[in-house]
């Protein structure tokens, strides 16, 4: 599947990608790209944390991810193209 989070091991600065984290735990420095799209999911460049809800937090240490804006992905907050079936 071309978006299955992964469960990066966390790196001994914090970090999921080895880089300085400030107080708040997020890596400092370069900004992440987000990419939308009007009917499709939104692409960000990882590694990511994405915290659910919930409260949760899921993690993803590939270098884009699609996370599922229409709610449909049976591997949400991942998407796995259910949209298509309805679009």
């Amino acid at each position: 599947m071309p978006n299955s989070p992964s469960d990066p091991a966390r790196s001994p600065s914090g970090g999921p990608s080895g880089a300085p984290c400030d107080a708040s735990g997020a890596a400092s420095g370069a900004a992440r790209r987000v990419v939308m799209r009007r009917k499709g999911p939104m692409l960000v460049e990882g590694p990511v944390e994405v915290e659910l809800e919930d409260g949760s937090v899921v993690s993803s240490g590939r270098f884009q991810v699609a996370l599922c804006t229409c709610r449909r992905s049976r591997r949400y907050p991942w998407c796995d193209t259910s949209h298509r079936d309805r679009a």
